[in-house]
């Protein structure tokens, strides 16, 4: 769906993005490593050590652990160094394993696409809308937004600001109405003027959890009962600055509504990157799209390859 036209130019600047994390994660390794003559149990736990600090988690960690281990006893391995091939192996075969089983994001064929795009205010969400909308847009797919989070008055407002910026309609109400109202509305004027793919801003309310779960149920419900197979996609879009607790709201969505992408913003202002790692190791869902910038263009897929390769180099 997004051009290539600058893919070098984008891995630089995706290597730069990643330094805060690579630097934190990889110096410690190299630390770890360097010098060491032996693999035994305390290069073990130092890398046990390392891997959870850098917020790859336990279950990542000791299955690593575990890996690194069972290769040492059937002598594949007699060079410290050669420990962090097997780490960049598993990190990748992890990543792309969720990458494979999840169908890519449609680019507008046939009938109308529609995303709902959920999480928590403050992680970037509406902005992620916007660029989105953008990649479509300079693909020449006609795009739309719907603002049904009704109630902050800013994040309409945001959205009106987006949609004036790419060049995509905007369906909204006023202020307090019905989320599901306007999701109703959209779906069913979005395909009357010509509009292929429907992208829905929602609510991030977390702190009233029980209610915003039912309020996105809901929308979720309208949207099926209106066009089958809607929502297609619903992507959770999660700040990698907030480490764990990016990891703990997808759980919280992934319970609830269900997600089938995540998109991973301020990836260039962190050293916690590692937990794209956990997030897909624990909850089998793909990273659909990093954010490392505040460019229109700093919104991009997500390659496992391009990442694994920008986290070590």
């Amino acid at each position: 769906m997004f051009g290539n036209k600058e893919g070098g130019g984008f891995f630089e600047r995706l290597k730069k993005g990643l330094t805060k994390t690579r630097e934190s994660f990889t110096r410690n390794l190299d630390q770890i490593i360097f010098g060491e003559k032996v693999i035994d149990q305390n290069l073990f736990d130092e890398l046990e050590e390392t891997f959870i600090s850098a917020d790859l988690g336990p279950a990542f960690t000791y299955d690593l652990i575990d890996q690194m281990k069972q290769r040492v006893k059937r002598d594949q391995l007699n060079n410290p160094e050669v420990l962090k091939t097997i780490l960049k192996e598993h990190i990748r075969d992890i990543l792309d394993k969720a990458e494979a089983a999840a169908p890519p994001l449609k680019s507008g064929d046939g009938g109308l696409h529609t995303i709902m795009v959920v999480g928590v205010n403050g992680t970037g969400k509406t902005t992620t809308i916007g660029k989105l909308a953008n990649a479509y847009k300079q693909q020449g797919i006609p795009v739309a937004l719907a603002a049904a989070d009704t109630f902050r008055a800013a994040a309409i407002e945001q959205l009106e600001v987006w949609s004036k910026r790419v060049g995509a309609p905007l369906f909204k109400q006023k202020m307090g109405s019905d989320p599901s109202a306007v999701v109703f509305d959209a779906v069913k004027a979005a395909p009357s003027q010509g509009v292929k793919v429907l992208i829905i801003d929602t609510a991030g309310r977390l702190h009233t959890k029980v209610n915003l779960m039912e309020e996105l149920k809901k929308m979720k419900r309208i949207m099926g009962r209106e066009l089958a197979g809607a929502p297609d996609e619903v992507l959770l879009v999660v700040d990698a600055t907030t480490g764990q607790n990016a990891l703990n709201q997808a759980k919280i969505f992934q319970e609830n509504i269900g997600i089938t992408g995540i998109v991973l913003t301020k990836l260039d202002g962190t050293a916690k990157g590692g937990i794209l790692i956990r997030i897909v190791k624990e909850l089998q869902v793909p990273i659909k799209y990093i954010g490392i910038g505040e460019k229109i263009e700093d919104l991009r897929p997500f390659k496992s390859e391009e990442f694994v390769n920008a986290l070590f180099e």
